[in-house]
């Protein structure tokens, strides 16, 4: 019942940045967290990035420090700013959405299609 649109991904050399966002439309009452996973061929899925409906963050060792996830209620909308970025970082990035931080965790809830993430070095 939530749809889900990323946009923003694209092509970057080392060291520059990049602005994700996602849409939520829908059933979006429903949404108590939100979050971006990655996965890259031949690697684990990764959650990358979490921001629950109280505002509270958290992040992956690999981003931290370098990524900020925050959001524009008024938009229904969440962004993901990766700064820095590194090769490592390509990936392709998806927006998720549950109803509890603990089922987004888990890769349960709703999910955008996707959009890929490529760091030149």
């Amino acid at each position: 019942q939530v749809q889900l649109v990323e946009s923003g991904g694209g092509l970057v050399q080392a060291g520059g940045s990049l602005r994700l966002s996602c849409a939520a439309s829908g059933s979006i009452f429903s949404i108590n967290a939100m979050g971006w996973y990655r996965q890259a061929p031949g690697k684990q899925r990764e959650l990358v990035a979490i921001i629950t409906l109280g505002g509270s963050t958290s992040y992956a060792d690999s981003v931290k420090g370098r990524f900020t996830i925050s959001r524009d209620n008024a938009k229904n909308t969440v962004y993901l700013q990766m700064n820095s970025l590194k090769p490592e970082d390509t990936a392709d990035y998806s927006c998720a959405a549950a109803p509890s931080l603990s089922l987004l965790q888990y890769g349960g809830g709703s999910w955008g299609q996707g959009t890929q993430v490529t760091v030149s070095s």
